[in-house]
């Protein structure tokens, strides 16, 4: 987020706005699960990108740290490998279960202990281009779910390991 800006002008409260959106240059992906984390508690957490940028990975590495984020996964674009593998020792640290997949989604999917469930639906990758981006923010519980079904299957069905790729690629070298 801009040093001088506030996420409130852009975002009302969870529980007094179920459904609202953005666009704006001046609101980072991190910057949305810091806010969603802070009303909702400790969560587990889902998030798919095209990319994944070293800064991203650093806020994320001090969310996680503040103990509000339970289990990380993450779903990233197999055209991003070599981006992504340069970056693997720092993403195995901080992100539990990393996945590759032909992927082009950015969707931000938070489930706290509590039961609350938030939606995000992004055109932002996880990488900080400071260009306009736009979010469609839910607690509404049917989005949630169709989204965390459609995100397992992706996991599931579709997708490798980060950790099996790396180590085929190391072995092939």
């Amino acid at each position: 987020m801009k040093r001088d800006d506030n996420i409130n002008r852009w975002l009302k409260p969870l529980a007094s706005c179920p459904n609202q959106a953005y666009l704006t240059n001046s609101i980072q992906v991190a910057d949305v699960l810091e806010w969603i984390l802070e009303q909702v508690g400790a969560s587990v957490v889902w998030q798919t990108s095209f990319s994944i940028s070293e800064e991203f990975l650093r806020r994320l590495f001090f969310i996680e740290k503040s103990g509000r984020v339970k289990q990380f996964n993450l779903v990233l674009d197999f055209k991003a490998t070599n981006k992504t593998l340069k970056l693997w020792a720092f993403i195995d640290q901080v992100i539990e279960r990393t996945f590759l997949a032909d992927n082009h989604s950015k969707i931000l999917l938070v489930e706290s202990d509590g039961g609350l469930c938030v939606s995000v639906v992004t055109s932002q990758n996880l990488t900080r281009g400071n260009r306009h981006e736009s979010a469609f923010v839910s607690t509404d519980k049917e989005v949630f779910s169709a989204l965390k079904t459609q995100i397992n299957d992706l996991i599931t069905n579709h997708s490798v390991p980060l950790n099996d790729l790396f180590r085929q690629r190391i072995t092939a070298d």
